[in-house]
């Protein structure tokens, strides 16, 4: 699963350098992720207490951001209005929670094209998938 924005290719783990290796294991100890290339940085895809997350990390070994599968329920009720009015019909494939390095809030739904809303449920912006 790709929830992150850009250019990605499945990655051996060996070619993902150790700083990103030992961020994802201090923040995540008890998970296994396969790894992607992320434009310039690495995406961890892993489970963690039953939920599919991801989290990119630069190769610094710092944690940029994560995402946590999550319920349609659990979407801001501004960003579920604002579904049911633009997308009406339309099968919701992933919705996913996005929690940024500095603690900012996004949500995104995937209907074939990302739509993001901020943390209240506004709408940001729709990211076309590669």
């Amino acid at each position: 699963m790709t929830f992150i924005h850009g250019y990605t290719q499945k990655l051996d783990a060996k070619k993902v350098p150790q700083s990103v290796k030992d961020a994802f294991k201090k923040s995540h100890p008890n998970s296994a992720a396969t790894w992607e290339r992320e434009d310039a940085n690495y995406e961890a895809n892993f489970t963690e207490t039953g939920k599919t997350m991801s989290c990119v990390i630069d190769k610094k070994g710092t944690i940029l951001e994560t995402e946590s599968a999550i319920a349609p329920a659990e979407l801001p009720h501004a960003a579920t209005t604002y579904m049911n009015q633009h997308y009406k019909g339309k099968k919701w494939k992933e919705v996913a929670k996005i929690v940024k390095a500095n603690g900012e809030v996004n949500y995104e739904v995937n209907v074939g094209t990302d739509i993001l809303f901020d943390a209240n449920g506004k709408h940001l912006q729709k990211k076309e998938n590669d």
